[in-house]
């Protein structure tokens, strides 16, 4: 019997910010105050920021992650003919950064039980000419960070934290954006654990560092738009020292990170809670779950996504054949849950897949096994803080009765 079809505004996406009165307010008094490019509520936004990591660090507001990655890897020296390794598994920004910059990235494959870069794949990647790493914090939960960095030193590398969806997480009890690499990139996008709507933090302990991208981020400039524009002395000199780019981020969206902010540890706590919920509901289904920070790491997981595997013994749903098929099992279940007004998503295609990087570099899918396979069962599950117990008990009751 056909499942019946909810209606339209029963939806429940698989992502969705959490905005309240709060923000609200705070862009109101932004519009207000006369000033809304980036300025003085922006610099109050990289404060709070960098307070909030309670670390000797800067923090630099950028118009994206993706952004930030490329001033991060400029500022680093990354040129032509330079490599960068990064995962397969990861959103296209995190290599078309390193095109950016006449670059070549070199993908490596994942580890089976985190969906992190491989450790022992990066260091086969290494060549003469790798200049740097970037560690993509897969779904939350921090790569391994002690094997990455012993690396970056053997060989001279630097270290550029992909950190899109690790914020707030601790490795070793340490959060990212404090370890020992020498930059760390956060997203603040719509689907984020905290969201500016757009929008990026860049971090760093380098001061050398922190002034190239500082410069970079606003074409090259000497001196802040802010700093001209409101001294009470004519101020209106300042000199181009480099072709730089326009990824400033305005006092608008610092406004509404600020707020977002302040709510992170109530968020990252329903999220934690959310995904122990599913963790206890889905445990006897045929499902690979996430992996979990061993408990006396000191470690934790930003739950940025929840990430299920369909197990090759699942039973077929719609006639598919195995979970193990890129377009049997797995595709089917999403479309099933679509039905039932369950969305879904697929956290990633593999780059290797992907026709721009495949033929532009003769990327071949079993050189990434464990990416491919992945791929192959891997879908994401619904989990934001706006989402009620009843939502989440609407995914685990539709799971049970595709899956068991």
């Amino acid at each position: 019997m056909p499942d019946q079809m909810p209606s339209a505004d029963s939806f429940l996406p698989f992502a969705l910010p959490d905005i309240g009165e709060e923000e609200i307010r705070a862009v109101e008094a932004c519009l207000r105050s006369g000033w809304v490019t980036t300025g003085p509520v922006t610099r109050r936004f990289e404060t709070a920021f960098r307070d909030y990591l309670g670390a000797e660090v800067e923090a630099i507001a950028v118009n994206s992650a993706t952004a930030g990655l490329h001033l991060a890897l400029e500022a680093a020296g990354v040129g032509p003919d330079d490599e960068v390794i990064v995962p397969t598994l990861t959103f296209t920004a995190s290599a078309e950064v390193v095109r950016y910059l006449g670059a070549r990235p070199v993908f490596v494959d994942a580890d089976p039980h985190t969906l992190n870069l491989d450790p022992a794949a990066v260091a086969a990647a290494i060549t003469p000419r790798t200049r740097a790493i970037v560690p993509v914090h897969f779904a939350g939960m921090a790569a391994d960070m002690d094997a990455i960095g012993q690396l970056a030193r053997r060989h001279g590398l630097r270290v550029i934290e992909d950190a899109a969806h690790a914020f707030p997480t601790r490795h070793r009890g340490r959060l990212v954006g404090t370890l020992d690499s020498d930059v760390t990139v956060f997203s603040f996008y719509a689907n984020k654990t905290m969201t500016t709507g757009e929008g990026g933090m860049v971090v760093t302990r380098d001061p050398r560092l922190a002034e190239r991208i500082r410069c970079m981020r606003l074409h090259g400039i000497s001196r802040d738009a802010f700093d001209r524009y409101t001294a009470r002395t004519p101020s209106w000199y300042y000199e181009v020292i480099a072709a730089g780019f326009k990824y400033n981020l305005t006092d608008i969206a610092s406004a509404i990170g600020i707020e977002q902010l302040r709510k992170i540890d109530r968020f990252q706590g329903r999220r934690t809670e959310l995904a122990a919920r599913y963790d206890a509901a889905l445990a006897g289904l045929p499902l690979v779950l996430p992996a979990r920070p061993a408990p006396d790491s000191g470690s934790t997981h930003a739950w940025h996504l929840y990430v299920v595997r369909l197990e090759r013994a699942a039973p077929s749903v719609d006639g598919a054949d195995g979970a193990g098929m890129a377009h049997g099992g797995r595709d089917a279940l999403i479309a099933r849950l679509a039905e039932r007004g369950i969305g879904t998503s697929v956290h990633f295609i593999p780059l290797h897949r992907q026709p721009y990087w495949r033929d532009s570099y003769g990327l071949r899918a079993a050189d990434f096994p464990i990416a491919e396979a992945a791929f192959g069962a891997m879908l994401t599950l619904p989990l934001y803080t706006r989402m009620g117990d009843a939502d989440q008990e609407r995914v685990i009751a539709a799971l049970h009765d595709l899956l068991s």
